[in-house]
């Protein structure tokens, strides 16, 4: 280990914690991060402030890039923890040999600050409803994994309209899930109440079941005939959104998709698995409305003094210079909207997730929502071109808990085909181009 390493104290690394100039980097997996006690701790979470770079990361070339990402200066003093000193100490070095030249190594987060409870920890609200590979394979198997409601569950793997991508390798156990059978092919908004209640009968999902969704990302394309054919987690959210409108109680999403799973190590298998239907879903379709705006309810929102209608699309769509999509002509943005930036295009979240396809720390989401002040005391409905971006944005804002959350289900292609709406292109006078 390099000379510029040291171990520092508890006390010490509470200091640290608290100094604005001082970087904590959290090496665990992301799972322990957002709240899950992987190795059984009597409390979960992260400590405030910590950045996430779990120590897998390292094995991909270009994880240095994170680095930068996360705005971490070869200059700035950086301690790093984890569950174990090894842990810590192998991230350290690798640190010390980039260059960093003040690093340090807190050795004690699981046997003197996660047990003291006047130590801080923070967690994801709804952490339980990310899941990792581990806790699916556990689930698969037959045993009871933690968080886990009764003993009914459907495993999902979500496509658009290309079984194919089932049949390539899924998660053994798991029933493909046509995006088209929650949302309509015609307008892509929700299917009806009576149409959603029978897709997930017939998806064997009642209102107490727990439903695990997961995708496949493939690079997608705008030369693509159909990208979104390539961006199944990105369906998976959108499932996952409609689901919950609908009523279901316990909806997880494993973090990354069938990608983490390979990367666990876990075999994936090509055997069809057939669904078996239930009789009733047992409650009322939907039983959240709020969580799907429509086009007046949109208009409401652009008018209110506490709420903002959020656009997740990328700068290009949102400006004007192209619609994103092959079925969608018109150019340009709903005036008064809130530019959210999912990344580059309509296929694509970078800006929502990490490089592994995991989420990204749901405190570097918030905080980029503050800088364009979309915050949790406010009303926030989020729209895309169709509503698989904005529905990825409401899971997010759902997971960390807050309150008031919908999608504008429309989104540009409805507001830009309706004859009583306008529209913008152009830089707004106050927004700024990522």
């Amino acid at each position: 280990m390099e000379e510029t390493i040291h171990t520092v104290s508890t006390e010490a690394f509470a200091l640290q914690a608290e100094a604005p100039d001082h970087t904590i980097l959290d090496v665990r997996p992301i799972a322990a991060y957002n709240g899950w006690p992987l190795q059984d701790e009597s409390r979960s979470g992260h400590v405030p402030g910590a950045k996430s770079l779990p120590l897998q990361w390292t094995q991909y070339m270009d994880w240095v890039e994170v680095l930068d990402e996360k705005g971490l200066s070869q200059n700035a003093p950086v301690t790093v923890y984890g569950y174990t000193a090894d842990a810590a100490a192998e991230m350290a070095d690798k640190l010390s040999r980039l260059g960093f030249e003040a690093v340090g190594v807190y050795d004690g987060f699981l046997a003197d600050w996660a047990p003291d409870p006047d130590r801080p920890l923070q967690r994801m609200e709804r952490y339980r409803q990310l899941v990792y590979p581990e806790w699916v394979q556990r689930l698969r198997t037959g045993e009871t994994p933690p968080g886990m409601r009764g003993d009914d569950h459907v495993l999902c793997h979500a496509h658009f309209g290309y079984r194919q991508d089932y049949e390539d390798g899924h998660i053994p156990g798991a029933i493909p899930l046509n995006t088209n059978a929650l949302e309509s092919p015609e307008t892509w908004n929700r299917r009806s109440p009576e149409e959603l209640k029978s897709a997930l009968e017939d998806h064997g999902i009642r209102h107490d079941t727990t439903v695990v969704l997961y995708g496949r990302f493939s690079y997608p394309t705008y030369d693509q005939d159909d990208p979104a054919q390539s961006a199944g987690h990105l369906g998976a959210m959108r499932c996952a959104a409609l689901m919950l409108y609908a009523g279901v109680e316990d909806v997880k999403i494993l973090n990354g998709g069938i990608s983490t799973w390979e990367s666990a190590g876990y075999d994936v298998s090509t055997d069809d698995v057939e669904p078996a239907p239930v009789e009733d879903f047992g409650a009322e379709v939907p039983a959240h409305p709020e969580y799907m705006l429509t086009l007046d309810e949109a208009k409401d929102l652009l008018e209110a003094d506490d709420g903002d209608l959020v656009s997740v699309r990328s700068w290009a769509e949102f400006i004007g210079e192209r619609s994103g999509y092959h079925y969608i002509d018109k150019t340009g943005r709903i005036p008064g909207a809130v530019f959210g930036n999912c990344g580059s295009d309509a296929y694509h979240m970078e800006n929502y997730r990490n490089f592994d396809y995991t989420t990204r720390e749901f405190s570097e989401i918030a905080g980029k929502w503050a800088e364009m002040g979309i915050t949790p005391d406010k009303q926030i409905a989020f729209y895309c071109g169709t509503g698989w971006r904005g529905s990825e944005a409401f899971m997010n804002a759902y997971l960390m808990g807050w309150p008031h959350v919908s999608v504008y289900d429309g989104g540009w292609y409805e507001w830009s085909s309706h004859p009583d709406t306008e529209t913008a292109t152009g830089v707004p006078e106050n927004d700024v181009a990522a």
